[in-house]
């Protein structure tokens, strides 16, 4: 009989502490955990963007000029987005900008062009004979075999699945395949057409500045 009336008591108490403190009671203005959960679990406001606004300006003809001067003289006109590429379509990289020349740029040179635009220059090395069109790229292969015969071989493996077994083999003589940008595509297994089915792929090449035996 003890416990039961201890049992009571305790219950009355814990009633009479709760219409003391309404806050700790859950309502649908007060969310279970206090008056700073709703606070908590709404996400900061997004940071408002910011960056310098583009501008209009002139662009000079930078065509002719060594790939490094042209890229600093793009720079003082305040055109600071700048990449280059390979005119000949082999997929070379610029290392070196000193060693290339500028054979196209896009866009070409005018005035009121917005300086944020990305300037892309065509270069071929010093030595080389800017071509009169640039070469295309490697068609990107889909579910068939593109046609890449006469193209770097460079290009062409970037052209085809990561995940492709790829061989290259000396066409010409039994020399070693080691820098695929300055070898050309003289055929190629499967021929252009057929379903890529995961089938390996094979190709033979020669230097490019070599005909293909």
């Amino acid at each position: 009989m003890r416990t039961r009336h201890s049992a009571a008591l305790l219950a009355a108490a814990a009633l009479a502490l709760t219409a003391c403190n309404p806050q700790s009671a859950p309502t649908p203005d007060r969310p279970v955990g206090g008056p700073h959960a709703a606070a908590a679990s709404t996400p900061p406001p997004a940071p408002a963007s910011s960056g310098p606004a583009g501008k209009a300006a002139t662009l000079p003809n930078l065509v002719g000029k060594g790939l490094q001067a042209a890229q600093d003289e793009a720079q003082t006109a305040g055109f600071f987005t700048l990449k280059s590429h390979d005119a000949l379509g082999r997929d070379r990289l610029q290392a070196l900008d000193r060693n290339w020349k500028v054979c196209s740029q896009t866009p070409a040179a005018g005035a009121g062009i917005d300086t944020g635009t990305t300037v892309d220059f065509g270069a071929v090395k010093l030595e080389e004979t800017c071509p009169a069109a640039e070469a295309p790229v490697p068609k990107p292969a889909g579910d068939t075999m593109p046609h890449f015969i006469g193209q770097g071989m460079k290009a062409v493996r970037g052209a085809l699945p990561a995940d492709a077994g790829i061989t290259v083999k000396d066409a010409v003589q039994s020399r070693m395949v080691l820098q695929e940008s300055n070898w050309k595509v003289c055929t190629q297994d499967p021929k252009a057409g057929v379903a890529l089915t995961g089938q390996p792929l094979a190709f033979t090449v020669a230097k490019t500045e070599e005909t293909c035996p």
